[in-house]
Formats: structure tokens, sequence, C-alpha cells
């Protein structure tokens, strides 16, 4: 893809599985990228393949300062920002002030506070950045409340960017990724793809979990100079979860028949 060759990337949360996908494919076309993560032995672990690394908790304004001074200093400029980092704390109904405050931190204004903070260098290089949102942002899902609600806010998000950023020449889109083989998958089945896939299944039009580089696939997309009059929309790499609808995968009218 154009335009990301030489380029430099911010990948908060590039040390989980879907994160590191990112950061091998934007690697792969030629773009450099710094990752920020809490994570400091999985970031060091990257680092050690020649990744650049932060380690960055994204609810410090004083490390995301930190942050983007590290990687102008290193690499002279800043074009794409792409916010993976997440948390899945979340009770549901029980979640309590601290637990909503603390995943909206993480999960919404983290992002937004970095976007201040690297601004000026993604309006100077007519920059992109990729927020994630999933399919949790669009169906009500039981015991669940603070993830869905946190990943519904950040696609209402990025339509704002799209529409306050625009002027100054940043792109803002989203992905929201279906069930992808990432870490909560591999520590929920531990480590079991096969038993992730078959659960999966019913709720997927393709019958199967999304591989991360199938979501940073599109995250590529998003930043490349083909999506470059593509702003304020939402790539939905979720294997066809969403357009199935409640009738899941299976013709509903022979059970009235059984």
């Amino acid at each position: 893809m154009r335009g990301l060759n030489g380029k430099v990337a911010i990948v908060p949360g590039g040390a989980t599985k879907i994160g590191a996908a990112v950061v091998a494919a934007f690697r792969a076309a030629g773009a450099r990228v710094m990752v920020a993560d809490i994570n400091a032995e999985a970031g060091r672990a990257l680092e050690a393949e020649g990744v650049a690394f932060s380690e960055t908790d994204i609810r410090d304004d004083a490390q995301i300062a930190a942050l983007v001074e590290t990687t102008l200093k290193q690499f002279g400029r800043i074009d794409f920002l792409v916010n993976v980092a997440c948390t899945y704390l979340d009770n549901g109904i029980d979640s309590t002030r601290a637990e909503w405050l603390e995943a909206l931190d993480v999960n919404l204004v983290g992002s937004v506070m970095l976007m201040q903070a690297a601004r000026a260098e993604l309006a100077k290089n007519k920059g992109a950045i990729v927020n994630f949102g999933s399919i949790s942002a669009r169906v009500a899902q039981t015991g669940r409340w603070l993830y869905p609600v946190s990943k519904a806010a950040i696609l209402q998000l990025t339509r704002n960017q799209a529409m306050d950023l625009a002027p100054e020449g940043i792109r803002v889109n989203a992905v929201s990724p279906g069930w992808t083989w990432s870490n909560i998958m591999d520590e929920l089945t531990g480590g079991n793809r096969e038993k992730t896939d078959s659960v999966a299944a019913p709720f997927h039009l393709m019958g199967r979990v999304g591989d991360p580089e199938e979501v940073a696939g599109a995250v590529l997309f998003l930043c490349s100079d083909e999506a470059g009059f593509i702003t304020g929309t939402d790539i939905r790499v979720d294997g066809g979860y969403t357009a199935m609808g409640p009738e899941r995968a299976a013709a509903a009218i022979p059970l009235l028949m059984d």
C-alpha cells in the first residue's frame, strides 16, 4: 500500500497479539514504529527485535507527553496513531464508579490525550488516526457494560475527531474487530485456538475467529494513501458477525416444523 514507507506510527497496546500484528504489518510496509505499552516484558521483547518501545501508561498525561517527545527524538516525525490499548475490566451491572472511570480512562480518554499531544505533528504530516472499536459497540451482551459502552463511545469519538481534524488534513477512522485470536482469547482458553474457533463459529459467518493479521491489514489500509478520501468511518473486521443478526447462520423456520 502506498504512503507508508518511511512514515512513523505510535501504537499504544502494541505488545498485545493484535497490536503486535499491527506493528509487524507496518514494519513490513517500510514504516517505523514506536510501541507504547504498560507490559514492559513484552515491550522489551519487541525492542530486541528492532522495534522501538516506550513503557507508557496512557492514563498519565506526563507519560503521554514523554512518549511523543521520545518518538520525535528517535524518528523525527509522527504520521499515525493506532489506538489498540484497552482494558477488559467489566463487572457489568455491578461495576463500581471507580471501575467505570478506569475503563473509560484507558479505552477512551487516553487516546484523546495522545491525539492532543501529537496533533501538531499529525497536522504537519497530514497523518491519520485509527481507533479500535468493537462489535461489542453495536449489540447488547449479557453481563457486559463497561467494555461495550466505551467501545460505542470510541465510534462516536471517531466521527467527532474526523470532523474537527479534517481542516488540518488529519483523517480519523476506526476498525471494529469481531472475535479475534487475542490475548484475552488465549488466556480464557489456555491457548486453545481450536476451541476458540468452535465457540465463535455460530456467531460469525466465516465460522471462526479472526486472525490478528486480518485486523492489521485493515489498519494499514486506513493509514495508506489508498484511503486518502476515507475519514469518519468504521471498518468491521468481524467475519460477518454484525451482518448475521439474531437468526445466526442457521435457518430458523424449520425449527417450527420439528
